[in-house]
Parts: C-alpha cells; sequence; structure tokens
C-alpha cells in the first residue's frame, strides 16, 4: 500500500486566506457597532420613523377643487397619528399652497420656501448646542404633484426597515471597501512574503551544494527571517555533527587499513615459505584479495581528501607495469594475461598513482569474476583509453550501474568487499574521464576514457604473458 506524500501547502495563499478573513470580520464588525451606536443612541431611530412620517403623508396628501392641498384619513396616517401625539408637519407646493397639521418649531416654519431646488435634507445642531428638535425635509411625488414635506421626529419604522437599511450598507459601503482591500492584499501579500523570504533562495542553494565531500559547509542566517533563523541554526548544528561523525568514520578505516597491513604482510611471508600445494595457492589467493581490500580502505581516505597536483604520464607505461606486476596473480588463478598498445606512448594529465590503482583495481576485478578461464586483456587506445576484458560470465545490463556503488556485490557469495569498481569510477572522475561496461557476446569489458593532450608520435607493440 502506498502513502500519499502530504501536500505542501503554499505561505503565501495562507496569509492571503488569512488577511482577507480577518479584513472582513474587522470591517463587518465596525459596520455592526456603528449601526449599534446609532441605534442605541436614537439616530437611526429618528431618521426611519421621520421616512415613516413621509411615507404616510406622501400617499394621504390630495388636492380640494379650488386647489389648495388636503390630507386624507388613511389608515396608515390614522395609525401615524395615534402612536405620535406630538406629530407636526409641513406641507407645500411649488404653487405656494401650503398645510400644515401641529405645532412645527418656529425655526422651522417658513424653511421650506428657501429650499425650493433642494430635494432632501436633514436639518438639526452642532454639537454643544442646547437640545433642539431636528427635522427632515423632502419633496415626494404624490397624487396631488410634487409636494415638499416637512416633518420632525414620526411613527415607529418597521423592523425590516431596520434589515433593509443595515443590506444597504453591507452591499453599498462593505462589499466594496473589502473588494479594494482584497485586491490589494492580493498584490501586497506575494510582495512582502516574497520580499521577507528572500534569503530562503540563497539558504537552499547553498544547500544544493552540501556534499559529504564538502566538509564544514554551513547554510547562511544572515539573510533569514528572525523566525526562520532557529531552523537554520538546528540545520547547521546537524551538520556540524554529521562532520564530526563523517571524520570519526575516516579516522576509523584508515587506522583499520593500517592497523591490517601489518599482520597480512606477515601471514603472507609465512604462507609463502610453506610448501607448494594447491592449498597454499589458495591460501595465497586469499591474503591477496584481503590485502587489496585494505589497500581500497586506504584508497578511500585518499580519495576524500583533496587531489594532489596531476602531472603528464603515459598510460602505456602505467598499463605494462600493472600487466607484469598482476601476471603472476592472474596465471596461478587461471587465466593467461594479455597486454595490447596501439601507440608506444599515450600521454594523459593526472596522477600516476591513482590511475595505476584503478587500473590494478579493474584486472583484480576481472581475476575474480572471469571465471578462471581464458585471457584477461589490457588495451590501451590512442584517445586515452584503457580497456580491460575478460571472458568471464559477464554483467547483466540491469546491474552494470549498480556495480559502481560502494559496497555492492554481484552476489552474496562473493568474497570481494564491493569497493573496487567504486573507487575506480571515482579516480576516474577526479581525472574528468567516464568509466562504461561494454556490450560483449561473452565476458565483460570496462572501458576507462581519460582526457589527452595533443596526440603523440604512433607505434603499435603487443606482448602476451601467461
Amino acid at each position: 500500500m502506498t502513502v500519499a506524500a502530504p501536500r505542501a501547502h503554499s505561505l503565501k495563499w495562507r496569509l492571503i486566506r488569512r488577511l482577507l478573513t480577518l479584513q472582513a470580520a474587522l470591517l463587518s464588525l465596525l459596520i455592526v457597532l456603528i449601526i449599534a451606536a446609532l441605534y442605541f443612541g436614537g439616530h437611526l431611530l429618528n431618521f426611519e420613523s421621520e421616512d415613516v412620517t413621509i411615507d404616510a403623508l406622501k400617499t394621504a396628501v390630495s388636492r380640494e377643487a379650488d386647489g389648495s392641498l388636503a390630507v386624507r384619513e388613511t389608515p396608515e396616517l390614522i395609525a401615524l397619528r395615534a402612536t405620535v401625539p406630538d406629530l407636526w408637519y409641513i406641507l407645500r407646493d411649488r404653487q405656494g399652497h401650503r398645510l400644515t397639521e401641529g405645532s412645527p418649531p418656529p425655526h422651522f416654519a417658513r424653511i421650506g420656501d428657501a429650499l425650493d431646488d433642494i430635494g432632501n435634507a436633514r436639518m438639526g445642531w452642532n454639537l454643544g448646542d442646547p437640545p433642539r428638535a431636528n427635522a427632515h425635509m423632502r419633496w415626494v411625488r404624490s397624487a396631488a404633484g410634487d409636494i415638499q414635506v416637512v416633518t420632525g421626529p414620526g411613527g415607529e419604522a418597521p423592523i425590516g426597515w431596520l434589515l433593509q437599511g443595515v443590506l444597504v450598507v453591507f452591499a453599498g459601503f462593505v462589499l466594496p471597501v473589502l473588494a479594494v482591500m482584497a485586491l490589494a492584499t492580493l498584490i501586497a501579500t506575494p510582495m512582502v512574503v516574497s520580499r521577507a523570504l528572500d534569503g530562503l533562495g540563497t539558504v537552499a542553494a547553498e544547500a544544493e551544494r552540501i556534499d559529504i565531500d564538502r566538509e564544514g559547509t554551513r547554510l547562511p542566517t544572515a539573510l533569514m527571517p528572525a523566525e526562520v533563523t532557529p531552523l537554520v541554526d538546528a540545520v547547521n548544528r546537524a551538520l556540524q555533527r554529521l562532520d564530526e561523525g563523517h571524520g570519526r568514520r575516516k579516522r576509523f578505516l584508515a587506522d583499520a587499513a593500517h592497523e591490517l597491513r601489518t599482520p597480512i604482510a606477515i601471514l603472507q611471508t609465512r604462507l609463502e615459505t610453506l610448501p607448494g600445494s594447491a592449498e597454499r595457492t589458495r591460501l595465497l589467493e586469499d591474503i591477496a584479495r584481503l590485502a587489496v581490500m585494505a589497500e581500497q580502505l586506504l584508497d578511500l581516505q585518499r580519495l576524500e581528501r583533496a587531489p594532489g597536483a596531476f602531472i603528464g604520464l603515459d598510460l602505456v607505461a602505467i598499463g605494462r607495469r600493472v600487466a607484469i606486476d598482476l601476471a603472476p596473480l592472474a596465471i596461478n588463478a587461471g587465466y593467461a594475461l594479455a597486454f595490447e598498445t596501439e601507440e608506444e606512448q599515450v600521454g594523459v594529465i593526472g596522477d600516476p598513482a591513482g590511475l595505476e590503482r584503478a587500473l590494478v583495481n579493474l584486472v583484480q576485478n576481472a581475476i575474480q569474476h572471469g571465471g578462471r578461464r581464458g585471457t584477461i586483456t589490457i588495451s590501451v587506445g590512442s584517445e586515452g583509453i584503457i580497456d580491460v576484458t575478460d571472458e568471464g560470465p559477464g554483467i547483466a545490463a540491469e546491474q552494470r550501474e549498480r556495480v559502481f556503488e560502494p559496497f555492492s556485490r554481484l552476489a552474496h557469495q562473493d568474497r570481494g568487499a564491493g569497493l573496487g569498481l567504486h573507487l575506480v569510477r571515482e579516480i576516474v572522475r577526479l581525472h574528468g574521464g567516464t568509466i562504461a561496461i561494454l556490450d560483449r557476446a561473452c565476458g565483460t569489458c570496462f572501458r576507462l576514457s581519460l582526457p589527452t593532450p595533443p596526440r603523440m608520435p604512433e607505434a603499435q607493440g603487443s606482448i602476451m604473458l601467461g
């Protein structure tokens, strides 16, 4: 059963959603508080009650036969008089007809004459003035034509009017303001987040360069926000612990390899003094393999240190020297060992000891896995190419990449440590070259390709050992 990895969330969009929610809540709360203050202060009720009075008068006003204004006794007007005992109003048209009921305050009695060109007005007093009645003036269209109504506080407004007013405020004010705030948030938040987290890109790029061979690498904290700095510090402390553990491992491997070399050499010397036999030959092979393993452990440490200065060298000389040194081991194991070259010299720039160790590992790998029959051939080409070929069972295509991994073995019964081919690949990489396993009908062919300087004079030669 495969468990899907959790989906990473976007900090930018999370902030935008939360900011929009907070803005909408604060804006709505502000409007509610304003409406509540108007309601409990009586101002909202005054506005609505004036509208109730004007609406009742608009449906009740009519004209007499002589053109004067009259008011019919409608149910709305009767209910208004019952709820507002001190009801007053002034009705006036543009022809000068006038109708008054109740006792209008003197300061509002003739103010309508000056407001012919004003459609709607609320009239009151400044803050701090003595409390006095307010008034509302509006021109309305009625059965008697255009009528100016001036009135004071009127009847009780239905609750629906209050709800309708609240909805109008939200639709006409809250939503447009919220839309503007949302647009500003959508534009500003990504910019703010990107600016605040600019340093993360630098840290991520530095983290990409962290490698086991680059000890002491740490992530920078100078550009980090204070909220992210503890995470970067924790990663740096983890890198410090890894460096310390890696250093201890390297020292252990180096010390172990050095300590093994002496008893291996003593054991090999003692075995060589024994009378010749098949068992002696087998033990010598095992001792040689053990010595190779110790050398490979030391090679690991050499590779992890900074490589020395490369010098000009001859691949033909290296190949010939390896063939001569390993010929006895190959012959004792049942092989013939051949050395071939297309030229007398093939110059490259590199580390002689490293390239010789790489070639030795390839030949030893062929001795171990070549089936103890046939010929192992070392071939040096003209373009910095070295082939090591055996006539053994070969390597399946799907396993060719895996054999270069450290401590990788083709079969559990293999007696090697699985370090030889890994070391070869690392040495070739240090020289800027490549290693590949070529397709063959029978056996295995490892090809080293190294960069070469300008070509040298051509010659051919071949030797056969075995």
